[in-house]
């Protein structure tokens, strides 16, 4: 088993809470209460960001009062949305102990805490018991994850029989080696990222039937096309952005996952699979 902690110091920024809710006061926003939408530019930790947050939850057709596991949820930014959007209760778990701490924290200041649960703890031995949730969720998360299948088959185990996941992730592409590092990995050590056959292998293997599968690598590449040129809505004064999460560092991260989209190296897909 690959060890947790080069993955937990590559998200392990410091006291984040603290530098978010910095940020938030730079940017204006220190009220008491916010609304999940203001944190949009600061919380979507993926590809396309809020957009590809509303796309896929179309996919899982959320009933109101539905509970929903957020696998990954980062900051809790999706877990928000659903909660405000589509009336269900989210429990996001996450390796980073900085990320739930801030994600309790956002949710408490959007008014969300009732909708919303945060726990730190490891995908492939989640602290919930079997049939859970009705549905689950990840986005840009299995790329750390070195044993996909077991990966699946947690997630499999917690959800309810007939119960959807939602994924939206980073494949590899024409097998060229990556350039680092990338928002979730600064070097290959921790970069697991599989071809769609082998995704669709590993889902098969954990009990899920595929209902939808989309590559949405155009989208993708159209989308950072227009934040490179600025035709993308600044954060409230140019505060929000995932810089403050990781750093400094973060720019180059988000170039070079913009040079590996180009050069194919890399893909986007969405899918919707199902429990048997």
């Amino acid at each position: 088993m690959i060890p947790q902690e080069p993955v937990q110091a590559h998200y392990g920024v410091g006291d984040l809470t603290d530098r978010v809710a910095l940020a938030l006061k730079r940017a204006g926003l220190d009220g008491e209460t916010l609304q999940w939408s203001d944190l949009a530019a600061l919380d979507q930790f993926h590809v396309r960001g809020l957009a590809a947050t509303a796309e896929l939850a179309e996919g899982l057709h959320l009933q109101p009062g539905a509970t929903l596991l957020d696998v990954g949820c980062g900051l809790g930014g999706p877990a928000r949305y659903l909660a405000a959007t589509h009336g269900c209760h989210v429990t996001g778990i996450d390796l980073s102990h900085p990320f739930v701490a801030a994600a309790r924290m956002l949710a408490e200041r959007t008014g969300l805490a009732g909708r919303t649960t945060f726990v730190q703890g490891d995908a492939l031995d989640m602290p919930f018991p079997d049939s859970s949730f009705d549905a689950a969720w990840t986005q840009h998360v299995a790329m750390n994850i070195a044993d996909r299948a077991g990966f699946y088959a947690s997630i499999h185990r917690v959800l309810k029989p007939g119960g959807k996941l939602a994924i939206y992730d980073v494949l590899t592409g024409n097998g060229e080696p990556l350039l680092f590092p990338v928002p979730w990995a600064g070097n290959s050590e921790i970069s697991f990222l599989l071809t769609p056959d082998a995704m669709r292998e590993a889902l098969l293997k954990a009990g899920f039937t595929e209902i939808s599968w989309s590559d949405t690598t155009a989208a993708g590449l159209e989308a950072i096309a227009q934040q490179q040129q600025g035709l993308q809505a600044p954060s409230p004064s140019g505060q929000l952005s995932l810089g403050v999460v990781m750093g400094p560092e973060f720019g180059e991260m988000a170039a070079n996952l913009a040079r590996n989209l180009k050069a194919g190296r890399v893909r986007l897909i969405q899918a919707i699979v199902q429990r048997d």
